[in-house]
């Protein structure tokens, strides 16, 4: 007797045609974001894309129902209270993607174990953590009409681009006026040793020297003291003169995230700057002239 399987439905270009009525240009950016981010909860979206918490939550569940996005709950410890919604893609929105993408939705590669696995991955926490940083940032820009985020990858983008050498949180480009702050992402949750989080240094003095282009490393981490810690080890990194880096965490009293005065190079010992202003301190970044 053969195994039943479930049919995948047809997306006609009917069902494309009247999905485009319903949909958005937010909605679409939004369905991307999501797709590419693996998983945005509830406050990232409102972040990234709306003026309130109540306008994001009916347009999520607007989405949610038309079966463009779904939703998940992780369960927390009783005293933590109750996690926000976890959104990910659903087939609609795949099939909405591949039409933009000019690619069969066979072909784009949506398999919704795949994308629900998210949320019993151990990543969980760390994914929505790094995609909790991007979501600040683009805030900031919204709030702010001289600042943007010119680019974002996230993590599998990364390794697709350097992944034999190195694979960072995420890749960034930030500018606020007239500075363009280029960056990778190390988000650190406080789980590895933090021997295991500078070794990470080797990997980018690698890339550095394969590609002779400067890019700084940027760790942002849970609290104060960890972060005391862990600039002690990278200063007596050898890599740490190969690379630029600098660390952060974030303040419960600070309404700017990482857009703000969070920022001290690891070899500065003033007051915290900006995220935009690291781009002043440190000269010569970019493309490096060969030697020899």
């Amino acid at each position: 007797m053969k195994e039943k399987t479930m049919a995948t439905p047809r997306f006609t270009p009917r069902m494309l045609g009247e999905l485009a009525i319903r949909l958005t240009e937010r909605d679409r950016h939004l369905i991307r974001r999501i797709g590419e981010y693996r998983v945005l909860t509830s406050p990232q979206v409102t972040e990234m894309f709306f003026g309130t918490d109540d306008a994001a939550r009916r347009r999520l569940l607007t989405l949610t129902r038309m079966g463009v996005l779904e939703r998940f709950r992780p369960n927390l410890p009783p005293a933590m209270g109750t996690a926000p919604y976890h959104y990910v893609i659903g087939e609609t929105a795949a099939a909405v993607l591949a039409s933009e993408d000019g690619v069969d939705l066979a072909d784009y590669g949506y398999r919704r174990d795949r994308v629900l696995s998210i949320a019993f991955s151990q990543k969980l926490a760390h994914t929505v953590g790094t995609n909790g940083f991007a979501a600040s940032l683009y805030g900031s820009a919204r709030r702010d009409p001289d600042a943007e985020v010119l680019t974002w990858w996230p993590e599998a983008r990364c390794a697709a681009e350097w992944g034999h050498t190195v694979r960072p949180d995420a890749y960034c480009r930030w500018r606020q006026g007239d500075n363009i702050m280029d960056f990778f992402l190390e988000y650190d949750t406080g789980t590895e040793p933090l021997d295991r989080v500078v070794r990470k240094l080797d990997r980018y003095a690698a890339l550095t020297e394969a590609t002779r282009i400067v890019t700084p490393v940027l760790f942002w981490v849970q609290g104060e003291r960890r972060e005391i810690n862990l600039r002690k080890k990278l200063k007596h990194h050898p890599a740490h003169m190969f690379v630029p880096i600098a660390t952060a965490y974030p303040a419960v009293l600070d309404s700017e995230g990482p857009a703000g005065r969070r920022w001290a190079p690891s070899d500065y010992e003033g007051p915290p700057v900006r995220l935009a202003e690291l781009a002043t301190y440190w000269p010569g970044l970019g493309p490096q002239p060969t030697t020899g």
